[in-house]
């Protein structure tokens, strides 16, 4: 191909180019009564959000037309939603819009008033008192991810020994506390607060479900072993009979 063939198809590309481009710029101009959006597709599996509420967001969205609708802050418009995780805007042609929308999954509760996804990122939804159920987990802002992690793990333990985690709690000294469902507190100080709590663990078998089940709190800040609190109604505990059985092993 010689040098003025090359360059007449280069003069061609450009040419269609830049009628393209103009041909773009008038059909935005045309503006939504041209081509109106007549239709608004959202998909997704719902729990906590109602579709009208996300047509809703979107109503003032949708009124430019289907050309110069921007998919960007209709996005950005919907994920304001508390309850929306993931959001996906598509154009399908001639006039509708297609909104995909993933919900937000709570595994705790984040404070008072917060909850927190599998991730460990931090929403904000109207209610949370529904969500009493969930562990709650208080700590430091900003530590959210790590303390959820800790949190999973921590529960993982407890539930090998048939205890429910209620409650992690971290305070302004970095000091660890669990409180289980059965309404026990174990205190695990700052100080190895994960060998703290294998440490008691490996005590539940000797002790027996019923004897765990007498305990009001537990301080595992020793080095050597733990203090009990007991519940009022609580029998005495022979110890040196206690550490003369075996524990059972399933």
């Amino acid at each position: 191909m010689d040098n003025a063939a090359a360059l007449r198809i280069l003069s061609l590309t450009l040419g269609m180019l830049a009628l393209m481009t103009i041909g773009w710029r008038e059909i935005k101009a045309q503006g939504a009564d041209w081509m109106p959006v007549r239709y608004v597709r959202v998909e997704g599996a719902f729990q906590y959000i109602a579709k009208d509420t996300i047509k809703r967001v979107l109503a003032k969205q949708v009124m430019h037309g289907f050309y110069n609708a921007d998919l960007q802050q209709i996005q950005a418009a919907v994920e304001e939603l508390p309850w929306a995780d993931q959001v996906e805007v598509q154009r399908i042609w001639p006039d509708a819009l297609k909104v995909t929308v993933s919900e937000q999954r709570p595994v705790a509760r984040w404070g008072e008033r917060s909850l927190l996804n599998n991730q460990g990122n931090l929403f904000v939804p109207g209610n949370v008192d529904q969500f009493a159920r969930l562990p709650l987990i208080t700590g430091p802002e900003g530590q959210q991810k790590k303390l959820l992690e800790v949190m999973k793990g921590l529960s993982v333990a407890l539930r090998d020994r048939a205890m429910l985690l209620k409650e992690f709690a971290v305070n302004e000294r970095r000091a660890w506390k669990v409180v289980l469902a059965s309404g026990l507190e174990i205190k695990l100080g700052r100080k190895t607060p994960l060998e703290n709590i294998q440490r008691f663990l490996r005590t539940v078998d000797l002790l027996g479900e019923e004897r765990i089940a007498m305990m009001a709190s537990v301080d595992l800040r020793y080095p050597n072993g733990y203090a009990v609190t007991w519940k009022e109604d609580a029998e005495q505990i022979d110890w040196k009979k206690l550490m003369n059985t075996k524990p059972k092993r399933a």
